[in-house]
């Protein structure tokens, strides 16, 4: 279903103490990666509750990545163990929504790890592309 036309929506949240400056890091490494990305920069990946992801894909992104700090290293201690946890939540919850599984994703990147997210956003884009538009997307 891939379409050459089709440009992917994906949104990311991203911790503010390790994976966005994972983001910034691959940025003013001039580091390549798709431009379908939209980075929200959150203090926490555990703050992410499952409600935001499931808003943003059913009001039309393509898809959504939690990016945070690496278990052990979290500034809140255990943020993103919650938001670990709160994985299966979601997962659940796209499947009572009809969307792929695929379509979420949760990575941990830590603020040296420039050219990891880039290639977590180019591998979840390409996923995404392959999917083709969200169901939900008008």
């Amino acid at each position: 279903m891939a379409n050459d036309d089709y440009e992917p929506i994906i949104i990311a949240f991203c911790c503010n103490w390790c994976s966005y400056a994972g983001a910034d890091l691959a940025g003013v490494s001039r580091l390549q990666y798709p431009a379908d990305l939209r980075v929200i920069r959150v203090m926490c990946s555990g703050m992410v509750h499952p409600n935001l992801v499931i808003d943003a894909l059913t009001k039309g992104a393509d898809g959504v990545l939690i990016c945070g700090c690496h278990p052990g290293d979290c500034h809140y201690l255990e943020g993103n163990l919650r938001a670990e946890n709160r994985k299966e939540a979601i997962e659940l919850m796209l499947e009572d929504f009809g969307v792929e599984p695929e379509r979420f994703r949760l990575e941990w990147v830590s603020a040296s790890e420039g050219p990891k997210f880039a290639a977590v956003v180019q591998d979840m884009s390409v996923a995404v592309r392959e999917l083709g538009p969200s169901p939900y997307r008008v």
